[in-house]
């Protein structure tokens, strides 16, 4: 956004929880706004203080990078497992590269297309390094987020990945509270999955947030129903505070249970938000990651203009606009699609696309929520690594002067062409990891027993199968969900079941198996959920292996089951074990 330009908006229909936190609307707008200044900027350093770039010890920053292409696709339309689709096909993996670039200085002036270290070194805008920022605005606005109904677009900004995008929200957001000094009535609460991804509670918890789970099933968030969003919001017991005004939800790959919520679902939970004044803070890392192969229905789920769920997803009856690319048009859209009243705060990051270690992300809202982010940003991460920023730009992007290389053929950036074709490869490569490990899963969950029966004139041979472990086969993400039938255990009632899950996975961590998989009480938002039902879960990770160890992986977890489910006794299931895990992490395979 150029500074001077009136900021464009969502006009609600209502005042949204963020007014009561942060002052009146037209006290929003009337904070400084969000802009870049010119190419000239640097000229100031005689009073920012800035130190003399001619120092910086490094003359460029180079390394090879894939092409694109380096993955093969799998298919967009969701198809019917009962075709044989569900089969998968050996991933053809080419390793052409190509050398990345940033020079130390560029001679654009352009200070949204100039990469070079000269500026990515030097302190920046909060907002982000201004070419990154430009190139992913524009990609969040036209391709992501095409169907918006704000009145100018959403608005972003830079963050050092999601964890740090969901700490500034909920700074933003939300007052700390501490029981030794406040009152019960003045604690503020948070909305969350029954089962959830850890790192949010662990950072909203020390804030005093009051978090409360709301029920899920194979999709994610209920909005109706016994524990549904509905059902928590309506019968809300104010002795527990005041009722939850924030809402932090994974929609696509739900961590960990994988479940991809639905356009229809979104509108249902919208509406309940908007009539209880809930601001939603959607965490998305695993976006472009939508399996069709394991949708059970031959129906479109995404936002194609040509399917149902995508006209659902309109605010009006027009039809959607196209991202302008297939492949995005068939994924679920995000929760600001149905966002008439910005009450969204949508977190995308480089974490799962490029490396966690980039810790680089961007944080999707309106224009007024997205000034008050970079308040708190100014006064905190500032901004995040210039080395990263400037790779990446320089890699998508491309060079701006003869100086620099970019990603693609040529020398040339990715582009938006590039960035997506790199999206749809990882997609499919972890679409097929999948599909070998549910393969293997499916046809090893139940246990098969064997035996004679005889009646008074034969003999018979009977087969019997015991149900060990169920799942639903992954929509999204990067995890499996195991629910585990500890009912037809021999030791069932002669043991607790939170001994027997415990059993289970120490057992599977032996020198035979090899196998560390996360027990569901990791991602139990409270200690009721905890004690009660988080033993019937673990929860496994098919992409953080060798694909060469997917399969292997997976008959052991099998074999070890099968193993665990002969045990007449667990007196031989070391406990002190269990200390030992992390000293020999090196050696397992992270599950």
């Amino acid at each position: 956004m150029r500074s001077g330009k009136q900021r464009s908006e969502v006009k609600p229909s209502k005042p949204i929880a963020s007014q009561a936190l942060w002052g009146t609307r037209s006290e929003l707008l009337a904070a400084p706004a969000i802009g870049f200044g010119t190419a000239d900027t640097p000229r100031g350093a005689k009073i920012a203080g800035l130190p003399n770039n001619n120092y910086f010890p490094f003359d460029t920053l180079e390394g090879a990078a894939a092409l694109p292409d380096r993955f093969p696709k799998t298919p967009n339309k969701p198809v019917d497992p009962s075709t044989g689709a569900r089969t998968s096909s050996a991933a053809a993996t080419t390793l052409a590269a190509s050398q990345v670039v940033v020079p130390k200085t560029s001679t654009n002036t352009d200070i949204l297309r100039k990469i070079d270290l000269k500026s990515a070194l030097q302190y920046g805008t909060s907002q982000g390094y201004p070419p990154l920022y430009s190139f992913l605005r524009q990609f969040s606005r036209e391709n992501v987020h095409p169907n918006v109904p704000y009145a100018d677009g959403p608005e972003i900004i830079l963050s050092c990945g999601n964890t740090d995008g969901f700490s500034k929200t909920i700074e933003a957001l939300s007052n700390v509270w501490d029981a030794g000094y406040d009152s019960v009535e003045d604690r503020e609460g948070m909305l969350v999955e029954e089962f959830c991804y850890m790192g949010a509670t662990q950072t909203a918890k020390p804030r005093g947030l009051n978090i409360v789970p709301v029920a899920i099933d194979d999709e994610g968030m209920k909005a109706t129903g016994k524990g549904g969003l509905e059902d928590v919001l309506k019968h809300w017991d104010d002795s527990k505070g005041k009722r939850p005004h924030l809402m932090y939800t994974v929609t696509i790959g739900q961590n960990p249970t994988s479940g991809v919520l639905s356009v229809e679902r979104r509108k249902e939970i919208y509406a309940l938000c908007s009539k209880y004044d809930i601001v939603i803070i959607e965490d998305d890392p695993y976006w472009y990651l939508q399996y069709p192969s394991a949708n059970p229905s031959s129906e479109t789920t995404g936002r194609d203009p040509a399917s149902s769920n995508a006209m659902a997803s309109s605010p009006s009856s027009k039809t959607p606009k196209s991202s302008g690319y297939p492949f995005l048009d068939s994924l679920v859209p995000s929760y600001l699609s149905v966002d008439t009243e910005g009450r969204v705060v949508r977190l995308d990051t480089f974490s799962k696309t490029v490396a966690p270690g980039c810790r680089l992300g961007w944080i999707t809202a309106q224009p007024a929520l997205c000034e008050r982010l970079l308040r708190i940003t100014e006064s905190s991460t500032q901004q995040p690594s210039g080395f990263v920023q400037s790779m990446i730009a320089e890699m998508i992007m491309g060079p701006q002067n003869r100086n620099g290389r970019g990603g693609g053929k040529d020398d040339v950036g990715w582009q938006t062409d590039g960035w997506v074709r790199w999206l749809e490869g990882l997609r499919g490569n972890y679409e097929r990891r999948m599909q070998t490990m549910c393969h293997i899963l499916e046809s090893g969950k139940q246990l098969v027993k064997t035996g004679r029966r005889r009646s008074m004139a034969d003999e018979w041979s009977v087969v019997d199968t015991v149900p060990m472990f169920d799942f639903v086969w992954p929509r999204g993400g990067m995890f499996m969900w195991i629910k585990l039938n500890f009912e037809s255990h021999p030791l069932w009632k002669k043991t607790r079941p939170e001994k027997l899950s415990r059993g289970l996975w120490i057992h599977l961590t032996t020198p035979k198996y090899l196998v560390l998989v996360c027990p569901g009480s990791l991602f139990a938002p409270t200690e009721q959920i905890r004690e009660e039902r988080s033993f019937r879960y673990f929860r496994i990770c098919f992409a953080a292996a060798d694909e060469e160890e997917i399969a292997p992986m997976s008959h052991r977890f099998v074999e070890g089951c099968k193993s665990f489910w002969a045990k007449k006794s667990l007196d031989d299931i070391d406990e002190d074990m269990a200390e030992d895990v992390e000293a020999r992490l090196l050696s397992l395979h992270m599950c």
